[in-house]
């Protein structure tokens, strides 16, 4: 059995492949495809832009199961609209209708995000039932990909699981194209007991899962006996941002009051005012978050430093 992942060169990419290799059988093989090169770590490589139509033929060629990461991050897409829709859409979407064209249904776990959503909720929280409105191009190319895997799912040529996922942390430093990175680098300056500035106020709300455990939901979405109706919106943890700063500084052994708060309306609109959120539906079909703040930060902070936890 041969399982694709693209963007597997990426942040969550890695913890996914890592994941996989983990219970790899004997007769299992992974591809792992991304736009640049990267280490592959023994596993087949593809590299080159999934838009050019046959660099993505011969990424598909054979493989069994997808999980599909390859993105433009949303402050990207954003700033570059048609970018977005070549990579964001047009790639998936072509994916999506080669995958359908095999004899047989393909698993396709696709990574969407909760951009779909949009910044205008229900003060009193989000269920399954919230109507996604997205307010940013990134979002509302991800609903349109969602939009078509679940019609090729409904008509039985594809075996479609979107995944929205929350904000994962702790990405590496360095651009990463995502108006959301302060998240990050919140994890990266207590480390380093370096002093910053969060564009949120402390009583900020996120929506926050690790990397692992983010990993762990897209490969269980590989497992699922059958393909959900409808995209899923995964559990995650709503944190509080002093919160989220007392437990990275516990954990670090750095002072609270290296951080200070700036809020941008803006920002804080877009990603610092996230109600109560419900996921039965995941719930119900096996998905988790990390469980608790503390071991959220302990797996964000270990893979910052390069290991897993």
């Amino acid at each position: 059995m041969l399982t694709l992942v693209t963007g597997a060169g990426g942040f969550i990419g890695r913890a996914v492949v890592e994941a996989l290799a983990r219970r790899l059988g004997p007769d299992e093989r992974l591809r792992l495809a991304d736009l640049t090169p990267f280490d592959a770590g023994g596993h087949e490589r593809s590299t080159g832009d999934l838009a050019d139509p046959e660099r993505l033929d011969a990424t598909l060629a054979g493989a069994d199961r997808v999980i599909h990461l390859a993105a433009l991050p949303g402050g990207a897409s954003e700033a570059a609209p048609a970018a977005s829709r070549r990579t964001n859409l047009d790639a998936t979407l072509a994916m999506i209708e080669r995958l359908a064209a095999r004899e047989r249904p393909v698993r396709l776990v696709y990574a969407s995000s909760i951009a779909v959503l949009g910044d205008v909720l229900p003060v009193a929280g989000v269920d399954d039932s919230t109507p996604p409105r997205p307010a940013m191009t990134y979002g509302a190319h991800k609903l349109m990909a969602e939009t078509a895997l679940a019609d090729f799912t409904r008509r039985g040529r594809i075996e479609g699981v979107a995944l929205r996922l929350p904000g994962v942390v702790a990405r590496p430093p360095g651009p990463s194209g995502l108006k959301s990175a302060f998240m990050s680098a919140l994890f990266q300056a207590l480390r380093d007991r370096q002093p910053m500035t969060l564009p949120v106020g402390p009583d900020a709300t996120f929506w926050l899962i690790s990397a692992d455990a983010a990993a762990d939901a897209l490969v269980h979405g590989l497992d699922l006996p059958r393909a959900p109706d409808r995209a899923l919106t995964l559990p995650a943890l709503r944190v509080r941002a002093d919160d989220l700063v007392a437990a990275v500084a516990a954990r670090c052994g750095a002072p609270v009051d290296l951080v200070a708060y700036a809020p941008d309306p803006t920002i804080e609109v877009q990603f610092g005012r996230l109600p109560p959120l419900a996921t039965p539906l995941a719930d119900a079909l096996g998905f988790r978050h990390d469980g608790d703040l503390e071991r959220l930060v302990t797996r964000a902070l270990a893979r910052l430093e390069g290991t897993s936890s």
